[in-house]
């Protein structure tokens, strides 16, 4: 893989290790951690609770420097930063890393994780999690964990009462061949454009709709630009939680058990938390006047059978052989924890 970091964010980096420096003298092992959401999101809030307690529970001797919102480049910057050791690590939406890892894009396959938290949970921590995880071991990085961070929702402003409405309209995504067969499946096209672009295309008709999660549309104000809304649940936003490699194994076993756990033991508050600002999100949206409806389990569960197997080919297809061993593992998984 090319590497294209920027000089100016490596000096932008290293500016900061600086203003680090103090903190480091005190601390055996001092993490960078940079990632997209604000301050005020809870992936950051929750980094921050992690960062507290790892401290605490090293005796100052591991200390996590957070920043939030793109502090230190984009995410692809951040992702090679942290593969060349300029950043010590990253949470990053499994959707923006396709690119560095063609296996975690099994995560932007539709309807993939249950709703129910604890079934959820049972995969993650599965070995089609542990093998997703894995998988990134040949990037000089190690993922250590998986973090829920909500569900994507549809958005159009032409009608989307039922499914077979959203044939032929046409919706922005990410860039991923596999949400693109999302669309294609249901008889709809998408576009992908980046996500600065999108109120404007929204507003300028270039694409019908969009799939974000409903903090996302409730805090880049698509209601502005935005007729309706169906609480889907479709996609899963998972963050992967990825450290240097180098950086990783410098520290004794037991520290990297501390931050594993951690990580690991506030995710139900962290879910907690994502879920109390999409409800409040929901309000907003409702108040600024979108016609929002609620698909049902049984819609959910039409619309999972229609789109699976050709976004599952897709994937299977970009990621070959370790796509497909992940793929065998995932539904076996999800069999065990839902049953189906």
């Amino acid at each position: 893989m090319s590497v294209s970091t920027p000089v100016k964010f490596l000096t932008a980096a290293l500016c900061f290790s600086g203003l680090t420096m103090a903190s480091a003298q005190a601390a055996d092992f001092v993490a960078k951690i940079g990632h997209l959401e604000s301050a005020a999101q809870t992936r950051n809030i929750y980094l921050e609770k992690v960062a507290k307690l790892v401290n605490e529970r090293t005796d100052g001797k591991v200390e996590f420097d957070i920043y939030p919102q793109g502090q230190l480049g984009n995410q692809r910057q951040m992702t090679e930063g942290t593969q060349l050791g300029v950043l010590e690590a990253t949470v990053a939406p499994a959707a923006f890393l396709g690119g560095f890892n063609s296996a975690v894009s099994v995560l932007d396959i539709p309807y993939l994780m249950p709703q129910d938290f604890a079934q959820a949970e049972e995969i993650r921590e599965s070995e089609f999690g542990e093998e997703l995880l894995a998988s990134f071991a040949s990037k000089d990085v190690v993922a250590i964990g998986l973090w829920p961070n909500g569900f994507k929702q549809l958005t159009s402003n032409k009608p989307i009462d039922n499914w077979k409405e959203l044939a032929g309209q046409k919706f922005r995504v990410m860039d991923s061949n596999i949400l693109i067969e999302q669309f294609k499946a249901v008889g709809a096209s998408a576009i992908a454009l980046p996500f600065g672009e999108l109120y404007t295309s929204l507003q300028m008709g270039v694409v019908d709709g969009e799939e974000n999660p409903l903090d996302t549309i409730e805090r880049m104000k698509y209601y502005e630009v935005q007729k309706n809304l169906v609480i889907s649940d479709h996609g899963a936003m998972e963050d992967v939680i990825l450290f240097n490699e180098a950086f990783w194994n410098s520290m004794p076993e037991n520290y990297r058990k501390i931050i594993v756990d951690t990580f690991h033991e506030v995710i139900p508050d962290l879910v907690k938390d994502k879920a109390a600002k999409v409800a409040a999100a929901l309000e907003v949206v409702k108040k600024e006047g979108m016609n929002v409806r609620v698909a049902t389990p049984e819609e959910r569960a039409a619309l999972r059978a229609e789109v699976y197997p050709a976004t599952k080919a897709a994937y299977i297809e970009r990621a070959g052989d370790e796509g497909k061993k992940l793929i065998d593992l995932y539904e076996k998984a999800y069999a065990k924890a839902t049953g189906k």
